[in-house]
């Protein structure tokens, strides 16, 4: 696949006027690669990563590679509730509009055996991946809803299409009492992703906030990040990757939800790449089951939430 931010014509066409753009995890892979796409076309973007001296360095590079001045470097751990609204009051404190949220940031440690759970008691994939995500989306509306070109753009997963039958398991969604797996803790949490996105799609549908899922695919993965993962998994992801798309073509799924005029006059809708719809899986579709899920979620994410002063 071309990579479309680098084609003259198409990034005049796509030029944007200065939007300000959040996306989380925006220091490695799709998210950074999201970052430049959106700089080259004017956008004001601010990288919102959890390792300050690894984002540090992204925000160098993004600002290099896309030749602008409009980035700047965040700090949040999308696993830490305390964390994401001390992002959330840091943000208010600069600004009252935002018109791009990209929940990209997401967990899958390839080597993790056993359940692991936060400083707040949260299993940490469910945390990072959805927990997260609404907590941080929650506290944003406000900046949002001040947009005319508001998009929410979350995370899935197209592996959920080797699944076809799986469920959130509401009654133990954070593996308290039955065996925990690193593949189902984080599959589950990206169905949970796909049904909160129809969700939030239909209550704010009355609103210029467009909302949409990613189906993100087999993306090449830097395995120098794990480092106590088996050979013979290092073995899989590398043969895995043979068969990978780059990060960067992966973002201009991002870039497209963010930036197109299309994207802006549909909401509710999950995406495989510009342009190309994916179907969501029958549990998530199903209204009653995406009743439980965000009924489920509220109430945790109720917990934590505080909104930041937002001058309202």
């Amino acid at each position: 696949m071309k990579d479309r931010s680098k084609d003259p014509k198409r990034t005049a066409n796509w030029r944007m006027s200065p939007l300000t753009c959040v996306v989380t995890g925006a220091n490695s892979g799709i998210g950074k690669q999201a970052a430049i796409q959106l700089a080259r076309r004017g956008a004001r973007v601010i990288m919102a990563c959890r390792d300050e001296g690894r984002g540090r360095a992204a925000l160098e590079e993004v600002r290099a590679e896309a030749d602008s001045a409009l980035v700047e470097l965040m700090m949040v751990d999308m696993s830490s509730m305390r964390s994401i609204r001390e992002f959330a009051r840091a943000f208010f404190e600069k600004r009252d509009r935002l018109d791009v949220l990209i929940n990209n940031a997401a967990y899958f440690d390839i080597g993790r055996k056993e359940r692991r759970v936060t400083d707040e008691g949260l299993e940490t994939t469910w945390a990072t991946n959805h927990i997260g995500p609404v907590l941080l989306t929650r506290l944003m509306l406000p900046a949002l809803r001040r947009s005319e070109f508001a998009r929410i753009v979350n995370a899935s997963s197209k592996g959920l299409v080797v699944f076809p039958g799986l469920k959130v398991n509401i009654e133990d969604p954070q593996f308290e009492s039955r065996g925990f797996s690193v593949q189902k803790a984080y599959y589950q949490s990206k169905l949970a992703q796909v049904a909160f996105t129809l969700h939030l799609a239909r209550e704010l549908e009355d609103t210029p906030v467009k909302v949409h899922a990613v189906r993100i695919t087999n993306v090449k993965l830097d395995t120098s990040r794990y480092p106590h993962v088996s050979r013979f998994m290092l073995f899989v992801y590398s043969m895995k990757s043979r068969f990978s798309i780059t990060p960067q073509e992966m973002a201009e799924t991002y870039t497209w939800l963010a930036t197109s005029k299309a994207a802006g006059e549909r909401t509710g809708l999950y995406w495989d790449a510009p342009g190309v719809e994916a179907p969501p899986s029958r549990w998530a579709a199903d209204p009653g089951h995406r009743r439980e899920i965000v009924d489920l979620t509220d109430r945790t994410v109720a917990q934590f939430l505080e909104r930041p002063s937002d001058g309202e």
